[in-house]
C-alpha cells in the first residue's frame, strides 16, 4: 500500500477532504484574486454593453428626429432680399402636400447654434451666414420631394433643399460602428474571463491534485470531482459578476447625473444632441446585469470542462 493511501486509510485526510469541509475552498488567496479579476472584466465589459445601448437609443433619436424634417436653406445673396426669399421658401413649402408645417428660424436662434463653435458675443450680421426654414413632414402623407425642390430652385434661386437623406445614412453608419464595437469588445472581454478562469481552474486542479487522487480511491467519479469545482468558481463568477456589474451600474447613473447637473452650458447641449439625454433606460440596465450573469454562467462551465479535461489527462 502506498503512502498516500495509508493516509486515506488511516484517517489522515487532506484538509479540504474533512467532514464538512468543501472540495475547492472559495476564501482563499487565489479565489479572492480570481474575483478580482472578473469584477474587473465584468466592469469593462458591462461598460462597453452600456455604451452599445447608449449608442443605439442615441441612434434611434438622431433618425426619428431627422427623418420626420427638412430643411431649406437660403444663401445670402446681395441682389436679392433674404426675408422675402424665406418667406416665399416658407409659403411654397406649406402648399405641399405632405408637408404639415413651415418655420423660418430666426436670426438670433440661427446665430445661437454657431456659438459652440464661434463663441458668444459675435456680431455676425457681416457674416454670410445662410438661413432656414425648418420643414415639418406630416407621416400619414408622403411629400413629392422632387417636384418640390425643382420648383424652390425657380422661385428662389438661392435655396436649396436637404431631404436629410445622406445624413440618416451617415448617422445609422456611425450608429451601427458604435454598437458592433461595444458588441466585439463585449465578446473580447467574455474571451478574457474565459481564459482567466480556465487557467484559475488548472491550477486548482493541480494544487488538489492528492485530494482527486484520494477521492478516486474512495469511488467518487469524475461527474462529482468536476460538480465541485464548478460550484465553486460558479460562487466566484457570481461574486465577481455582482461586484463588476453593481460598478457599471452606479458608473453609468453617475455619468447620466453628472451629464444632467452640467446641461446648462453650451457643450452639454452639443453632447445630449449626440447621445440624447445620457440615459440608457430599464433595458439597458437589465443588459449590464444580464452580463454579470452570464460571467457568472461562463466561470461554470469553463470549469467544468476544464476539469473534465484535466481529469482524463490524469487517467
Amino acid at each position: 500500500m502506498s503512502t498516500r493511501e495509508e493516509r486515506a486509510g488511516a484517517g489522515g485526510l487532506p484538509a479540504n477532504l474533512r467532514r464538512d469541509q468543501p472540495l475547492v475552498p472559495v476564501d482563499s488567496v487565489a479565489g479572492r484574486a480570481l474575483v478580482v479579476v472578473i469584477a474587473i472584466l465584468t466592469f469593462l465589459a458591462a461598460l462597453s454593453a452600456g455604451a452599445a445601448m447608449l449608442a443605439a437609443r442615441a441612434s434611434d433619436q438622431w433618425r426619428g428626429a431627422v427623418a420626420d424634417e427638412m430643411t431649406i436653406q437660403v444663401r445670402p445673396d446681395t441682389r436679392r432680399d433674404m426675408e422675402a426669399d424665406l418667406a416665399r421658401a416658407a409659403e411654397l413649402a406649406r402648399a405641399v402636400p405632405g408637408i404639415a408645417s413651415a418655420r423660418v428660424v430666426p436670426r438670433a436662434e440661427s446665430d445661437k447654434l454657431l456659438e459652440p463653435w464661434l463663441g458668444a458675443g459675435l456680431d455676425l450680421i457681416e457674416l454670410p451666414v445662410p438661413r432656414l426654414v425648418v420643414l415639418r413632414l406630416n407621416a400619414a402623407k408622403a411629400a413629392d420631394i422632387a417636384a418640390f425642390g425643382q420648383t424652390l430652385r425657380k422661385e428662389v434661386a438661392s435655396a436649396t433643399l436637404d431631404d436629410h437623406r445622406l445624413w440618416v445614412r451617415r448617422l445609422s453608419a456611425m450608429a451601427n460602428t458604435m454598437i458592433l464595437a461595444g458588441v466585439a469588445v463585449v465578446l473580447l472581454v467574455l474571451v478574457a474571463a474565459a481564459l482567466a478562469i480556465a487557467f484559475a481552474t488548472r491550477g486548482a486542479m493541480a494544487g488538489s491534485r492528492d485530494s482527486v487522487e484520494v477521492l478516486h480511491l474512495v469511488g467518487a467519479d469524475d461527474d462529482f470531482i468536476a460538480r465541485e469545482f464548478q460550484n465553486r468558481f460558479v460562487v466566484l463568477g457570481l461574486r465577481g459578476g455582482a461586484a463588476g456589474g453593481l460598478a457599471a451600474v452606479i458608473a453609468i447613473a453617475l455619468l447620466g447625473w453628472i451629464a444632467s447637473a452640467w446641461s446648462a452650458t453650451p457643450e452639454a447641449d452639443q453632447l445630449q444632441a449626440m447621445f440624447g439625454a445620457f440615459e440608457i433606460g430599464w433595458s439597458g440596465y437589465g443588459v449590464v446585469l444580464l452580463v454579470a450573469a452570464i460571467v457568472a454562467a461562463i466561470a461554470g462551465l469553463v470549469s467544468r470542462v476544464t476539469v473534465r479535461h484535466y481529469l482524463r489527462a490524469m487517467a
